[in-house]
Protein backbone atom coordinates (compact mmCIF):
# COMPACT_ATOMS: atom_id res chain seq x y z
CA UNK A 1 0.00 0.00 0.00
CA UNK A 2 1.07 3.79 -0.62
CA UNK A 3 1.91 5.73 1.94
CA UNK A 4 -0.46 8.36 0.58
CA UNK A 5 -2.90 8.95 -2.36
CA UNK A 6 -2.13 12.26 -3.96
CA UNK A 7 -4.44 14.09 -6.10
CA UNK A 8 -1.95 16.98 -8.40
CA UNK A 9 -4.07 20.32 -9.20
CA UNK A 10 -1.60 21.61 -11.82
CA UNK A 11 -2.50 24.87 -14.13
CA UNK A 12 -1.88 24.83 -17.65
CA UNK A 13 -0.84 28.28 -18.24
CA UNK A 14 3.19 28.93 -17.98
CA UNK A 15 2.90 25.62 -19.33
CA UNK A 16 6.37 25.44 -19.95
CA UNK A 17 7.02 25.38 -16.62
CA UNK A 18 3.99 23.63 -15.35
CA UNK A 19 4.96 20.52 -17.28
CA UNK A 20 8.44 20.50 -15.55
CA UNK A 21 6.47 20.64 -12.36
CA UNK A 22 4.18 17.56 -13.04
CA UNK A 23 6.78 15.36 -14.41
CA UNK A 24 9.28 16.49 -10.97
CA UNK A 25 5.98 15.62 -9.26
CA UNK A 26 5.00 12.24 -10.34
CA UNK A 27 8.52 10.97 -9.85
CA UNK A 28 9.08 12.02 -6.97
CA UNK A 29 5.89 10.31 -5.45
CA UNK A 30 6.83 7.49 -6.76
CA UNK A 31 9.77 7.84 -5.58
CA UNK A 32 9.08 8.13 -2.13
CA UNK A 33 6.03 5.20 -2.58
CA UNK A 34 2.99 7.52 -2.46
CA UNK A 35 0.67 6.96 -5.39
CA UNK A 36 -1.13 9.71 -7.62
CA UNK A 37 -4.70 8.78 -8.25
CA UNK A 38 -5.73 12.44 -9.78
CA UNK A 39 -4.38 14.75 -12.41
CA UNK A 40 -6.60 17.30 -12.83
CA UNK A 41 -5.63 20.50 -15.06
CA UNK A 42 -6.76 23.73 -14.63
CA UNK A 43 -6.52 27.12 -17.00
CA UNK A 44 -4.36 28.86 -14.55
CA UNK A 45 -3.52 29.06 -10.72
CA UNK A 46 -5.96 31.13 -9.96
CA UNK A 47 -8.45 28.62 -11.38
CA UNK A 48 -6.81 25.92 -9.27
CA UNK A 49 -8.97 25.90 -6.22
CA UNK A 50 -11.88 24.63 -8.23
CA UNK A 51 -10.05 21.99 -9.47
CA UNK A 52 -9.06 21.06 -5.81
CA UNK A 53 -12.38 21.51 -4.86
CA UNK A 54 -13.70 18.41 -7.48
CA UNK A 55 -10.99 15.90 -6.33
CA UNK A 56 -10.21 16.90 -2.57
CA UNK A 57 -13.90 15.12 -2.10
CA UNK A 58 -13.09 11.84 -3.31
CA UNK A 59 -12.25 8.90 -1.06
CA UNK A 60 -9.27 7.80 -3.13
CA UNK A 61 -7.30 11.15 -2.80
CA UNK A 62 -5.54 11.78 0.99
CA UNK A 63 -3.99 14.97 -0.24
CA UNK A 64 -3.98 17.45 -2.72
CA UNK A 65 -0.63 19.00 -4.22
CA UNK A 66 -1.01 21.88 -6.33
CA UNK A 67 1.22 23.22 -9.14
CA UNK A 68 1.43 26.60 -10.56
CA UNK A 69 3.51 29.35 -11.99
CA UNK A 70 2.80 32.94 -11.22
CA UNK A 71 4.91 34.87 -13.04
CA UNK A 72 5.59 38.55 -12.38
CA UNK A 73 4.37 41.02 -14.98
CA UNK A 74 3.96 44.97 -15.46
CA UNK A 75 1.37 45.10 -12.96
CA UNK A 76 0.34 43.50 -9.16
CA UNK A 77 -1.80 40.64 -11.16
CA UNK A 78 0.55 38.26 -9.93
CA UNK A 79 0.29 39.33 -6.63
CA UNK A 80 -3.58 38.97 -6.91
CA UNK A 81 -3.93 35.74 -8.69
CA UNK A 82 -0.85 33.98 -5.69
CA UNK A 83 -2.73 35.43 -2.67
CA UNK A 84 -6.24 34.78 -3.37
CA UNK A 85 -5.56 31.48 -5.07
CA UNK A 86 -3.53 30.17 -1.57
CA UNK A 87 -5.64 31.73 0.90
CA UNK A 88 -8.49 29.43 -0.76
CA UNK A 89 -6.39 26.52 -0.98
CA UNK A 90 -5.54 27.04 2.48
CA UNK A 91 -9.41 26.99 3.27
CA UNK A 92 -9.79 24.40 1.00
CA UNK A 93 -7.96 21.81 3.00
CA UNK A 94 -8.78 23.22 6.53
CA UNK A 95 -12.74 23.02 5.42
CA UNK A 96 -11.96 19.08 4.23
CA UNK A 97 -9.84 17.85 7.06
CA UNK A 98 -6.80 16.99 4.04
CA UNK A 99 -3.99 18.37 3.33
CA UNK A 100 -3.36 21.01 0.57
CA UNK A 101 -0.26 21.92 -0.51
CA UNK A 102 1.03 24.90 -2.12
CA UNK A 103 3.99 23.93 -4.71
CA UNK A 104 3.04 27.58 -6.49
CA UNK A 105 6.15 29.25 -7.81
CA UNK A 106 5.12 33.75 -6.97
CA UNK A 107 4.34 35.92 -7.32
CA UNK A 108 7.09 38.08 -7.96
CA UNK A 109 9.06 35.52 -9.93
CA UNK A 110 10.66 36.40 -12.82
CA UNK A 111 10.18 33.16 -15.88
CA UNK A 112 13.79 32.30 -15.26
CA UNK A 113 13.49 32.73 -11.85
CA UNK A 114 10.42 29.97 -12.33
CA UNK A 115 12.31 27.23 -14.73
CA UNK A 116 14.92 27.50 -11.84
CA UNK A 117 13.03 26.71 -8.89
CA UNK A 118 10.50 24.19 -11.28
CA UNK A 119 11.48 21.11 -9.90
CA UNK A 120 11.96 22.37 -5.94
CA UNK A 121 8.90 23.51 -5.57
CA UNK A 122 7.30 20.29 -7.07
CA UNK A 123 9.29 17.83 -4.84
CA UNK A 124 8.44 19.96 -2.02
CA UNK A 125 5.15 20.30 -2.22
CA UNK A 126 4.92 16.48 -3.05
CA UNK A 127 6.62 15.73 0.30
CA UNK A 128 4.59 18.17 2.38
CA UNK A 129 1.47 16.60 1.30
CA UNK A 130 3.03 13.15 2.50
CA UNK A 131 4.27 14.06 5.41
CA UNK A 132 0.99 15.61 6.11
CA UNK A 133 -1.02 12.24 5.48
CA UNK A 134 1.20 10.43 7.75
CA UNK A 135 0.43 12.95 10.77
CA UNK A 136 -2.80 12.86 10.14
CA UNK A 137 -2.97 8.97 10.40
CA UNK A 138 -0.70 8.92 13.71
CA UNK A 139 -2.69 11.87 15.57
CA UNK A 140 -5.99 9.90 14.54
CA UNK A 141 -4.39 6.22 15.86
CA UNK A 142 -2.86 7.66 18.84
CA UNK A 143 -4.64 7.70 22.48
CA UNK A 144 -3.31 10.12 25.07
CA UNK A 145 -1.93 8.51 28.03
CA UNK A 146 -1.75 11.52 30.00
CA UNK A 147 2.01 12.62 28.21
CA UNK A 148 2.70 14.95 25.55
CA UNK A 149 2.14 13.64 22.55
CA UNK A 150 4.72 14.84 19.53
CA UNK A 151 4.14 13.74 15.99
CA UNK A 152 6.79 13.82 13.37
Amino acid sequence: MSSARLAIVVSEFNYDITRIMLEKALDHAKFIGAEVTVIYRVPGTFDSPYGVLEVIKLDYVDAVVVLGAVIQGETRHDEVVAHQAARKLLDLGVQYGKPVTLGVIGPGASRIQALERAEEYARRAVEAAVKLVKRKSLIEKTKYEGKTIIIE
